[in-house]
């Protein structure tokens, strides 16, 4: 298969110390050559150096850039072609300079994940490793991170290989024994091999869907709407989650109109943080879409933060929250502990139920790490390892091993319904597609083109 080589900037638009312009492709290294001045021709040096040289336009004999290029001959580089990456001062002027005579000289912009792209291609990396490159870069805590690294390192995709490889034993002794119907008793032993072999996956696969829900929780992070009242605390608590001043404090009920989103990463659970109007019933237009917004918010959240001001009674207004939060996790955060307490304490634990109530005072920094506590015993109890070698995350292999799961369930029910064993075999080989989609063995390439438009340039 032969593609075009192609050029793209690899690090982040903007100032920094050294940016990165990597080409790959059948004429990588001579396109760079093209452009690059040295005392010795990118062509004659060794794989996997380094070289110091200018970035001149051969057009004008300009001089462009001061530049270091590394060379890394093919197969041994991230997409089994040559690679050149030139290593230039970082800056957007310049930069792009460097890209602009690349492309005037042979070669062709990357799309977006095309590096990553042409791995998987190529065969270094199979479809889960690729995607867990995109998971490394999106990763927000060190537990994502360790995920991440597993999946790249081949431990998910080699786990689903086996599974394939149980299945494709019984395909094939299936097939054996259809060719050799004359034994009595070749049906009845099909059969139960079948079923044997078919709940074998089934519980490989139960089993690491087992950690579905907190992988999805250490990928995507989770949706956390802060609730509550006006003026109980709530833009106070996203600040100090986020040590950052980024929302408005102040005395005035109804401060906070809009929603305010940030990424916290507290105790390795990943927080998408969203701060929320004050529910309350106003007569103001511009609160009153804030409201709306927020009752919005905590309807899509997978986990609440509901804020109660202590120094307070405890309101119709608040109880109507414990109703709207019913069923979905949350944390009871009674703010305001340095004024003198008023809320029926009792109360509130009664109408929590089971949900951590936590007091703090958001003024004086208290309660925090009893916070923070109680939202990582909430979702992890310390029961999830980064390193755990069966570990799922990704949405899409999530679906996937689910579909499998209901191939499984049809094999066996067909067995037990005295089903024709070579149209229980439709069933079986449905789950051995399913399960190679996870690692692109069984793959379209339009599912191929969405998923690696997903990465950024460069990549």
């Amino acid at each position: 298969m032969e593609f075009d080589t192609i050029a793209a900037i690899s690090t982040p638009p903007g100032e920094g110390a050294i940016a990165i312009i990597r080409l790959s492709g059948d004429e990588a290294i001579q396109i760079a050559d093209r452009i690059f001045y040295a005392q010795k021709s990118l062509g004659d040096v060794e794989s996997h150096t380094i070289h110091y040289g200018h970035i001149v336009d051969p057009s004008t004999g300009e001089t462009v850039e001061e530049v270091m290029a590394t060379v890394m001959r093919a197969p041994r580089t991230f997409t089994r072609e040559d690679v050149v990456e030139i290593n230039a001062h970082g800056g957007i002027v310049s930069v792009n300079r460097v890209l602009q005579l690349l492309l005037r000289n042979g070669a062709k912009l990357a799309e977006p994940g095309e590096f990553t792209k042409r791995a998987f291609l190529n065969g270094r990396i199979d479809l889960s490793q690729a995607e867990a490159v995109m998971d490394l870069i999106r990763a927000k805590t060190d537990r994502a991170m360790g995920v991440a690294l597993q999946q790249m390192d081949g431990n998910l995709s080699r786990l689903i290989r086996s599974l394939r490889r149980e299945i494709l034993d019984a395909l094939a002794q299936v097939e054996v024994n259809i060719d050799y119907p004359e034994y009595d008793d070749v049906e009845e032993m099909t059969q139960r091999m079948l079923v044997e072999k078919a709940q074998l996956v089934r519980a490989s696969v139960e089993q690491l869907l087992l950690t579905a829900q907190q992988g999805k929780i250490l990928r995507e992070g989770l949706a956390t709407a802060i609730i509550g009242r006006p003026n109980v605390g709530k833009s106070s608590l996203l600040n100090q989650l986020i040590q950052e001043e980024k929302a408005i404090v102040t005395d005035i009920a109804g401060t906070t109109r809009d929603i305010i989103e940030e990424y916290v990463n507290v105790r390795g659970v990943p927080l998408r943080l969203i701060d929320t109007a004050g529910i309350r019933e106003t007569e103001d237009i511009v609160e009153k879409i804030g409201v709306e917004r927020s009752r919005k918010a905590l309807q899509e959240a997978d986990f609440i933060l509901l804020v109660l001001n202590q120094h307070e009674p405890l309101s119709v207004e608040d109880e109507a929250l414990f109703e709207a939060v019913a069923g979905q996790n949350f944390v009871v955060v009674l703010n305001k502990t340095d004024l003198a307490q008023n809320i029926d304490v009792a109360r509130v634990r009664q109408l929590a139920g089971e949900n951590p109530v936590v007091e703090t005072s958001l003024v004086n920094e208290a309660g925090i790490a009893e916070l923070e506590l109680a939202i990582k015993e909430l979702f992890f109890a310390g029961e999830i390892d980064a390193g755990d070698a069966t570990y799922v995350s990704n949405a899409r292999h999530i679906a996937l091993l689910h579909e499998a799961i209901q191939a499984i369930d049809a094999v066996i029910e067909g067995v037990e319904a005295g089903m024709p064993v070579d149209i229980v075999q439709i069933d079986m080989t449905r789950a051995w597609d399913l399960l190679g989609e996870i690692i692109g063995e069984s793959v379209q390439d339009e599912l191929l083109d969405q998923l690696f438009n997903q990465f950024c340039l460069g990549k």
